[in-house]
């Protein structure tokens, strides 16, 4: 076999397919906690100094280099929230999102026991609040459903004539739903919405 063969068979021989293209990956963890009226999902409010502070989200955050989703998942939540990864029992993965920023996102549903919940010392650094919601709440209120485009803007002096096509080419679009919950004065919306949409389907 030729050198440059022998290079992708290294290269892609037995690879693990992912995001072409991708800079990042990011992992989180959907937090389910037993309650006498139903399960709850956990969630936390961004602390007010970072990126994007005061949104509602999940535990997580962007893979170390060599870690697995499943591992960064239950790293995050530990760092984030102190509760132990011994203490949350995975459930199961739903499908992971693909960011038009160029990052995939790896949602992980986890159960987190008693001793957990009673372990939880939210980090000031990262989390201004936590709260939970129950799950029946989503399954009984629809949310608002926003959309927006993804709108494809050639650079100026694309090669149109190189490559084949005319100016007026028809450059694929892209469309985004956005899907808003409010429970008492916290908007769970985005990507974290997106999520509980899709924890829903499994109901």
């Amino acid at each position: 076999m030729s050198a440059p063969l022998e290079a992708l068979r290294r290269r892609f021989g037995g690879h693990t397919p992912g995001l072409m293209g991708a800079r990042h990956a990011f992992a989180v963890l959907c937090p389910l906690v037993e309650r006498p009226g139903g399960p709850h999902l956990l969630f936390e409010v961004r602390a007010a100094e970072l990126r994007q502070g005061g949104e509602v989200c999940f535990p997580g955050g962007k893979l170390e280099p060599g870690e697995t989703p499943e591992a960064g998942a239950l790293r995050e939540t530990e760092e984030e929230l102190a509760v132990p990864a011994s203490e949350i029992t995975l459930l199961g993965r739903t499908d992971f999102l693909c960011s038009q920023r160029g990052f995939l996102l790896h949602p992980f549903l986890g159960l987190v026991s008693p001793a957990g919940m009673a372990a939880m010392r939210p980090s000031p650094a990262e989390v201004a609040e936590v709260f939970t919601v129950p799950l029946a709440f989503f399954q009984a209120t629809p949310p608002e459903v926003y959309a927006y485009d993804l709108v494809p803007q050639p650079p100026e002096g694309f090669p149109y004539e190189a490559v084949g096509v005319s100016p007026d080419y028809p450059w694929s679009r892209g469309r985004v739903e956005v899907p808003v919950w409010t429970w008492q004065n916290h908007a769970i919306w985005g990507m974290t919405g997106r999520i509980v949409r899709e924890i829903l389907r499994g109901l």
